[in-house]
């Protein structure tokens, strides 16, 4: 992979002084295009109701999350066609255009006519933005982190990155604010009529101040040295991905780092958000307090993990992170289960005979002991329901908080941005993005309220013995 002086030297120059701008713009930039991506997950419970037919909510639900997959399974798309633009012409016209796609398409969203007054035609045009979307935050993440890894010391790379970690974070929290304070704002039904297409409209603000900020940068002093040297890539796709030393390590890096890191934090973010609302039925407001609280309470420790990862190495954080949660998720949500005050033991599966969807209805027992449908949870342990979210973010913060600057440092300049956007959306956008409707897929179809537990664990321990075996330390080649 070269040294750390063919790879990231001859850089430093005045790279120090312009790092703040840099970080501050890369990372809010990157921060509102989570938002974009996520705001669409954080209103499941209620845009599936205004975009797929009425009469089951549960498959509006499973359409919804189907819909809300397909931006995460185009995203490995989005990396091999930004990443491609960002080796041949630069990481900074990438993810200037990646932010205009994304804050457009959002803002779209908030324009769309639901359901019932367009039929069909909704969500299928639903599908075709989210599909844009999707492209966009492939061809984002990578940008920003190679971006800013490539402006960073080499001793401190894992703490410079690690506020590109933050923003996928707060780009959730964010979103759960503003609809916690739009609903605020509003009766519940004003909210359901109109109010959820406030979160989506802001989003133009948002995307033109970052914008105005981003234009303001120069490109990567490493690219701009190897394009006036003439040693970019001229063909980043194929020296990326058919010369076996480089694959290989873009395998390596998927099965051995980006999937296990992909499922935990899916896990401990949006699954325990739709595990709360649609499995413990507590409900969607108070769902959405206490994700955000959690989210609120850890996200300094990103920060504190990259920079832990640049004295003791990425690979044993990340690995530590796969291992505890795969002991200890079965743990954390039955105790999640007793502290959302509701005694449900299974969920009823069903399958409606005119649509062929899965039901999935909470499930108790009477005082006969016959099934009948969980109410509500009334009077949830908020405080123990955080505590239990946090731990589950904690894990995400080992695994993610050091990944951006393993990714940065495990590849060759040339074909950088285009060899760690490919693994990191695999990782996250299909294992990872994928976990929410598998999840609950399998809660419906066997009728276990755990179950959708057992697909994190095992890619999270696929991810600790591949990782374990095969994973390279990086940080002893960037010293």
């Amino acid at each position: 992979m070269g040294t750390a002086a063919q790879t990231f030297g001859g850089a430093m120059g005045k790279r120090e002084y312009s790092l703040p701008l840099v970080i501050t713009a890369s990372s809010v930039g990157t921060m509102i295009e989570w938002y974009d991506f996520y705001i669409f997950g954080s209103l499941a419970a209620v845009l599936s109701l205004k975009f797929y037919p009425p009469g089951n909510d549960t498959f509006a639900y499973i359409a919804y999350l189907a819909t809300f997959a397909v931006g995460f399974l185009v995203r490995p798309f989005g990396a091999l066609f930004f990443g491609r633009i960002g080796d041949l012409i630069g990481r900074k016209y990438a993810f200037l255009v990646t932010l205009s796609v994304m804050g457009l398409s959002t803002f779209v969203i908030g324009l769309m006519p639901t359901f019932k007054t367009a039929g069909w035609f909704a969500p299928i045009t639903l599908i075709g933005i989210r599909v844009l979307q999707g492209l966009a935050l492939g061809g984002e993440y990578g940008g920003a982190a190679v971006y800013v890894g490539e402006h960073s010391p080499d001793n401190r790379r894992g703490f410079y990155t690690s506020f590109i970690q933050i923003t996928a974070t707060l780009g959730l929290f964010v979103s759960l604010l503003v609809i916690l304070a739009t609903q605020a704002s509003m009766s519940k039904e004003e909210f359901s009529a109109w109010g959820w297409r406030i979160p989506f409209l802001i989003s133009i603000i948002l995307v033109a101040i970052s914008l105005y900020i981003r234009l303001k940068l120069r490109e990567s002093p490493i690219f701009a040295q190897m394009k006036s040297a003439g040693k970019t890539s001229i063909q980043p796709l194929k020296d990326a991905f058919t010369k076996w030393d480089n694959l290989k390590q873009v395998l390596i890096s998927l099965f051995g780092a980006t999937a296990g890191q992909g499922v935990v934090w899916y896990t401990g973010q949006f699954y325990a958000l739709f595990y709360l609302q649609s499995v413990l039925k507590v409900n969607p407001r108070t769902s959405n307090i206490i994700i955000a609280v959690a989210l609120l309470l850890s996200m300094p420790f990103f920060t504190v993990f990259g920079a832990m990862s640049d004295k003791m190495g990425r690979k044993k954080l990340m690995m530590a992170g796969c291992l505890i949660a795969v002991v200890t998720y079965l743990p954390i949500y039955h105790a999640m289960q007793r502290a959302a005050g509701n005694n449900v033991v299974t969920v009823k599966s069903a399958r409606n005979k005119v649509t062929g969807a899965i039901s999935l209805t909470p499930m108790t027992t009477d005082a006969t002991g016959a099934l009948v449908a969980a109410k509500e949870a009334s009077n949830p342990a908020q405080g123990m329901l955080i505590l239990l979210v946090f731990i589950q973010v904690i894990y995400v913060c080992m695994v993610y908080g050091p990944i951006a600057a393993y990714l940065v440092e495990a590849f060759p300049a040339k074909v950088r941005y285009t060899s760690l956007s490919l693994p990191y959306h695999i990782g996250n956008g299909v294992f990872g993005g994928m976990l929410p409707l598998i999840g609950l897929s399998l809660c419906a179809g066997t009728g276990n309220i755990y179950a959708g537990l057992y697909y994190p664990m095992v890619v999270a321990g696929m991810t600790f013995i591949i990782g374990s075996l095969l994973l390279r330390e990086t940080v002893s080649s960037a010293d």
